[in-house]
């Protein structure tokens, strides 16, 4: 279909016959190699790396502070992938739950959605902003807020805006990520003075949700959510397409969606970005590895890194659980530690010392002559634990037991001394985000690093009381 296209010619589209062709031709590329191309497409010209008119650009600022970045969004990506996969959730949803009464009310759903902002002919907006000024008409009679209330782009303001629109409706659903849902759920239960959302909404079913791990939130969502029938799904999406859906009740499972116009490929993680790099398709990926994957899509982005690793718990059919990022994680001393053993140890511990946490972030501390190195947490609790020392011995103990090699550069301190904690002050993140400019639904605490850049800013942050 695309071998008309700019990028087409230039890799001779039409002869390639075979995956690998396909593989030998054409290079992996991150947002960095696609950012010209996709800047002139912005800019109006047509038939670059997709056929048909790329009319929108879904504005990510991912989880870093570097430049946007501008996904193109065609239209059969609209169609093919994310209106389709909301139906297949729907459908799936349904087919394992035969007496929901899902459409006797309304969904409130919550995304980052900012105005479309036209330029050059072409839109460019967070992904849920395009999804909701494309969508039938009839598709808001069905939702909460409005499109006017959900398309507002002053975070703070659209939160009251929200809760105002949707306290007396009969809300069925819940659909956003979850952090910034939890907010949201906090700020209804505080207007109504209420103990629990059933009190507020008693046909609510299920949660739809996606975009950061739902771990370090569960107990907290349980809480406000008391209802031991109550149903968690699991949806992962991204700007760049719709990947994966939860399948199955009270599963942690996602199926991955082969029929959406996306290609993958995946690379083990344990030759990722270096000499040995390779990548391999979908029949050659094994159970328990770590892979980060790449897709080629029906928007005309040929083999791009989206960032994301995932582990195959089933290969008939298909099914994975997200892992992490590629970035997001800590590896200077050679502990490959992933944010999965992060929120799984955090999980553990906050169970053992009755305590809740609202973010966090970690990075390294570097070696320092003798000194040896370490790693630094900064954790905003919800519910502090009363030992701080004894909360860290337990979690230096659960990532030992998570990771063997976390565990093998702990033992008897050889390369790792134990973890520092730092205990976050009240709304700290909340505030780091809003001096950053990030408030909203898409953006995302940027949890593992491997460099001290985030955590310098935030502790310097967490010594200022802001106004």
């Amino acid at each position: 279909m695309a071998k008309n296209t700019e990028i087409g010619k230039e890799f001779d589209f039409a002869s390639i016959k075979n995956y690998q062709t396909f593989a030998e031709r054409i290079p992996i590329k991150n947002y960095d190699g696609w950012q010209d191309i996709i800047q002139r497409s912005r800019q109006g010209e047509s038939n670059l790396f997709w056929p048909t008119p790329i009319k929108w650009f879904a504005k990510s600022s991912g989880t870093t502070r570097s430049k946007s970045k501008f996904i193109p969004v065609s239209q059969e990506s609209l169609e093919d992938c994310h209106y389709a996969a909301s139906k297949d959730l729907l459908c799936m949803y349904f087919n394992n739950n035969e007496n929901s009464q899902l459409f006797t009310g309304k969904s409130l759903r919550l995304g980052g959605s900012k105005e479309l902002y036209k330029e050059n002919g072409t839109a460019f907006g967070d992904l849920s902003a395009i999804l909701i000024d494309n969508m039938p008409f009839w598709a808001e009679f069905s939702s909460t807020p409005s499109n006017k209330v959900s398309l507002m782009s002053d975070w703070e303001y659209k939160m009251q805006a929200i809760v105002d629109e949707t306290i007396n409706e009969n809300v069925t659903s819940l659909a956003g990520v979850p952090s910034w849902m939890l907010v949201l759920l906090n700020n209804v239960l505080e207007t109504t003075g209420k103990n629990n959302l059933h009190d507020i909404w008693p046909n609510l079913e299920v949660y739809f949700h996606g975009g950061v791990s739902f771990t370090p939130y569960k107990d907290q969502y349980k809480k406000i959510l008391p209802k031991k029938n109550f149903k968690y799904y699991e949806i992962y999406n991204a700007s760049e397409g719709f990947f994966a859906i939860q399948d199955q009740n009270n599963s942690n499972e996602l199926l991955l969606m082969l029929d959406y116009g996306i290609f993958y490929e995946f690379i083990p993680m344990n030759v990722y970005a270096t000499s040995e790099e390779k990548a391999i398709p979908l029949s050659e990926v094994k159970l328990g590895i770590n892979y980060a994957i790449i897709i080629t899509t029906n928007a005309g982005l040929w083999r791009y890194k989206i960032g994301d690793t995932v582990r195959f718990t089933s290969l008939s059919p298909y099914r994975i659980k997200i892992s992490g990022r590629t970035k997001h994680h800590i590896n200077v001393f050679g502990e490959e530690l992933i944010i999965e053993n992060a929120e799984e140890a955090l999980k553990k511990v906050c169970k053992r010392t009755k305590s809740e946490i609202k973010d966090f972030t970690a990075a390294p501390i570097f070696m320092d002559g003798k000194e040896k190195g370490a790693h630094e947490w900064l954790i905003e609790f919800k519910t502090p634990p009363k030992d701080i020392d004894y909360f860290n011995e337990l979690f230096d103990n659960a990532l030992k037991a998570l990771n063997s090699d976390y565990e093998a550069k702990r033992y008897n301190n050889i390369t790792l001394n134990k973890p520092k904690i730092n205990v976050a002050r009240e709304n700290l993140f909340y505030d780091w985000l809003k001096q950053n400019n990030k408030l909203g639904g898409q953006h995302k605490i940027p949890r593992l690093s491997n460099t001290r850049d985030y955590m310098e800013e935030l502790m310097q942050l967490n010594t200022q009381q802001l106004d």
